[in-house]
């Protein structure tokens, strides 16, 4: 599982034996939400959470989205298209 992108204490990952859509996961000490990229274009959309914050939760998504065309290739070096 391949860290992507840090975002403080968070970690980043595309799992490279996961499905299509484009997502990612973001793991914290405490939990970890799954996130929907929409590449290449976004935005990012919350499909899980265990562990977060709501207010945590609309940070990360407005980091992921200025995060997106980095993750969006991420994506497809990993999977192939998105």
């Amino acid at each position: 599982m391949p860290t992507v992108l840090r975002l403080g204490k968070l970690r980043v990952v595309i799992y490279t034996n996961d499905h299509r859509p484009a997502h990612v996961h973001v793991i914290s000490p405490d939990g970890e939400a799954v996130f929907d990229l929409h590449c290449p274009k976004g935005p990012p959309e919350l499909r899980e959470s265990m562990g977060f914050a709501l207010h945590e939760l609309n940070r990360i998504v407005n980091q992921l989205q200025s995060a997106l065309d980095k993750l969006c290739i991420q994506w497809s070096s990993i999977h192939g298209t998105h």
